[in-house]
Order: C-alpha cells, then sequence, then structure tokens
C-alpha cells in the first residue's frame, strides 16, 4: 500500500489554499473583520503562548465547532462573516485546516505563512495562555 505523506498533502493543500505573509496578518490585525484561530494543541498555547487576541479553536475540533449540523457545534465561536486567519507552529497543520474549510465551503479563510514562530517574529504581542 502507498500512502500519502504528510509533506505531500501539505504540499497540495499550499497550492489551492490562500496564504498570508506573516507581515500580511499584523497588519490585518487592526480591522475588527479579522479573527486570528490558533489551532495548536492546548498545551503548545500552556508552553508557549499564543498571540494577543487570538481565539483557540484545537485542530482536532475545528471542522466540528464550526459546522452548524454538528453536536459540537460553537455558534458564537467565530463569525463565519470575518476573515479568519489560522495559523499553527509552523503553518503545515494550519495549511490543511485552511483546505479543509474551504473544502467546507469558506470562502475568507486564509493561513499564516509560517506559523505562530514567524507571527513572533514580526513582533506581535506573545501572552500566556492560563491553565484553566
Amino acid at each position: 500500500m502507498n500512502i500519502k505523506s504528510s509533506k505531500e498533502l501539505v504540499d497540495e493543500a499550499n497550492k489551492v489554499i490562500k496564504v498570508l505573509k506573516p507581515s500580511e496578518v499584523k497588519d490585518a490585525l487592526g480591522n475588527k473583520d479579522v479573527v486570528l484561530v490558533d489551532i495548536r494543541d492546548i498545551r503548545e498555547l500552556w508552553r508557549d503562548g499564543t498571540i494577543e487576541g487570538s481565539t483557540h479553536i484545537p485542530r482536532g475540533m475545528l471542522e466540528f465547532w464550526l459546522d452548524p449540523e454538528s453536536q459540537y457545534y460553537r455558534e458564537k465561536k467565530i463569525n463565519k462573516e470575518k476573515k479568519i486567519i489560522l495559523f499553527c507552529a509552523l503553518g503545515f497543520r494550519s495549511a490543511l485546516a485552511t483546505k479543509s474549510l474551504t473544502d467546507m465551503g469558506f470562502t475568507e479563510v486564509y493561513n499564516a505563512e509560517g506559523g505562530f514562530n514567524a507571527l513572533k517574529e514580526t513582533g506581535l504581542k506573545v501572552v500566556e495562555k492560563d491553565k484553566k
């Protein structure tokens, strides 16, 4: 059996999704119609912090929390009319997540190139995530 590698999946996703450079993400964050979504595992947020003002949705729950037909739907989690920018640690998981949301019908969804590490380098403020 021949399976696709995770790299192949990410490469394929990057060919069809919208990607923003870290500087473009930083510029977009002043707009009230933009939501920045951290899809990393909660343990990563506890360990490394997160970008100030971002919303956390774990990668494993993303499609379920944003699907009105799902029993896990969280209506108030994200306004689907907003521009959604996803990020993970390096941009690989968020590339796959961006493709998934695009496949679901979201039109204003973007991947933050380089992920959390690249966003930090642009000077965006990192805040601690409480262990609640």
